[in-house]
Formats: C-alpha cells, sequence, structure tokens
C-alpha cells in the first residue's frame, strides 16, 4: 500500500516574531501537512541578518497552531547535549499535543556559529562517529521511562523521562543524510530519511539522488530491514535562487512545479519539502499551487496515476 503523499514547508526563523508566525499560520491556513524550521544559530551564509532559535520558536507555533505538524529541519546535533535534546523533544510533543517530528542531522563545518558560542568545530569523520551515538541515546531516552547510555563520546546516567511521549513509542525521528556512513545510520534507526541535492540542474539532484535511494535501500537490506518501511522526504532545493534575489524557480508556474514534484514521487519520494517564497511576487503562484495543484497531486499519487 503506497504511503501517502505529503508536503512540507520549510521556513528560515530569518524575520521578526510577528512576521514569522504569520508565515506559519499562513502556512497552515492554506492546508500544508507540515512546517519546517532550520536549526543554527545564526543564518549561516549571512550572520548579521535576524534570526530566532528554531525550538523555541517551534514551541510558539505550537500553540498558535492546531492542526499542521512541526519539525525541525533539520536540528543541528553539535549545539545541543543529547539528553537535553531529547528532553526538548518530549516538551515539544506534549506542547503539540502530538504534532512534532524530531529531524537530526550533523550540521555544517562551515557554521561560523561554533565559534560565536565557543563549542567544538568537529570535522565531518568525527561528527559521524558522534551522531551515531547521538541518536541512539536520543532514541533510548525517548523510547524509555528511565535510560543509561555509556559511549565513547556520550555517557547518560538513570536519566528520567516523565511524562512519557504522547507518540508512541517515541515522536518521529528523522534523520537527513547525504554520504554513504549517514545513509547507514538512517537506514538503521531512523523512522524517515531526509535528502536533498546541491546541485544547479535539477535533473543532476533526481540522478544524485537516485543513487542515494539505491545506497540506503541497500543499507536496508543488509541490516534485515524493508526498505518500504523508511519513509523518504526531499526538500527541493534552489541553487540559483541566491543569485535571482531569492525567486524559486518552482513557483514560476503550475506546471513546472507538478512536473518537478511528478520527478521526484517517480523516485519513490514520498514528502515533499518546499521553501517559503519569501518573494511577495510569488505568494499568489504559491497559493495556488497549495489550494489547486496539490491537491491534485496528491488525489493522482493515491489512485496510483502519478
Amino acid at each position: 500500500m503506497a504511503q501517502e503523499l505529503t508536503f512540507q514547508v520549510l521556513v528560515l526563523p530569518s524575520a521578526s516574531w510577528d512576521v514569522l508566525i504569520e508565515r506559519y499560520t499562513y502556512i497552515e491556513d492554506l492546508g500544508f501537512d507540515s512546517v519546517g524550521v532550520g536549526d543554527h544559530f545564526v543564518d549561516w551564509n549571512n550572520p548579521e541578518v535576524p534570526w530566532l532559535e528554531a525550538w523555541t520558536v517551534l514551541a510558539a507555533v505550537a500553540r498558535e497552531t492546531s492542526r499542521i505538524r512541526l519539525a525541525t529541519a533539520v536540528s543541528q546535533f553539535p549545539l545541543r547535549n543529547p539528553a537535553l535534546l531529547a528532553r526538548q523533544a518530549l516538551t515539544l510533543d506534549h506542547i503539540s499535543n502530538g504534532r512534532f517530528t524530531l529531524g537530526l542531522g550533523t550540521g555544517l563545518t562551515i557554521d561560523p556559529a561554533y565559534d560565536m558560542m565557543g563549542i567544538p568545530n568537529w570535522g565531518p569523520k568525527e561528527r559521524v562517529a558522534r551522531f551515531r551515538e547521538y541518536v541512539q541515546a536520543v532514541d533510548l531516552m525517548l523510547s524509555n521511562e528511565v535510560s543509561s547510555f555509556d559511549g565513547e563520546y556520550y555517557q547518560i546516567k538513570d536519566a528520567e523521562m516523565n511524562p512519557r511521549p504522547i507518540q508512541k513509542p517515541r515522536p518521529p525521528l528523522v534523520i537527513a543524510a547525504l554520504g554513504p556512513v549517514m545513509l547507514k545510520i538512517a537506514a538503521q534507526f531512523a523512522d524517515g530519511w531526509d535528502s536533498l541535492s546541491f546541485a544547479p540542474d535539477f535533473d543532476d539532484q533526481l540522478e544524485e539522488t537516485r543513487g542515494r535511494i539505491a545506497r540506503i535501500d541497500a543499507a536496508c537490506e543488509a541490516i534485515g530491514r524493508d526498505p518500504a518501511t523508511l519513509h523518504r522526504s526531499y526538500l527541493m532545493f534552489d541553487a540559483n535562487s541566491r543569485a535571482s534575489g531569492g525567486m524559486i524557480s518552482y513557483y514560476e508556474s503550475a506546471e513546472i512545479f507538478s512536473d518537478m514534484v511528478r520527478r521526484i514521487v517517480d523516485l519513490g519520494i514520498t514528502e515533499i519539502g518546499l521553501y517559503f517564497p519569501t518573494q511577495a511576487e510569488q505568494r499568489p503562484m504559491f497559493e495556488k499551487i497549495a489550494r489547486e495543484v496539490i491537491p491534485e497531486l496528491k488525489q493522482s499519487y493515491a489512485q496510483g496515476s502519478n
């Protein structure tokens, strides 16, 4: 049985709170399935612009919305101790009444936040090694009332997690993974796998994603997991958006958007991530896509005619 096709909008917290909450409630009113928030200390590409903290923002959004799912998209693990993050996830699960999805990733070594915060900026190899333990510790804590973990990098002793999560056995765990080792970690521990491609050409993005799908399917099979049990999401990244003043190519027309989504879905992706259009001139198309194109795509996918 095919999984339901869903759509998530990624809103970067790079505006005042009044502007942000208008965007979040607007996205819910348009009928999107979920909203994601980027987790950085600052906008790593432009540290001087306004930026609010992701987990605090999501807690507030949870109180201002009633239906839409909320997600960290994705939370950088080096910024927080795993026990603290597990407690944050538990709390947000309750504040949102079970509408929270925990997205985790390794973060960026080029992010200036590490120097700003005075915390270690581990290299890629150490990040991945630490991430494996981090995910295990978070999973353990969210799944059990009392947990202990003794790893090379992280130790937790008799950690109490009360109350228990609303979602059982815990909030869904999504891992962002691009490289071969991270794909194996996602296959082993995640409920969902999130990816994107930075290739400037959409055909190249699809080809890169197709290769990653083959690798993560193989990783699932190697550990005896049915690949179909791993939910797949893909963030539609426009490599040329910044150079074009923030205009996003897939909002140029309903036809362009629909064609791109269908080609992604053909790869076996069941959740499509979109960037929120910050340019006002793209809002009418964004609304048309939400109200007309996405319902048609969902119906087509449900009927197996995608």
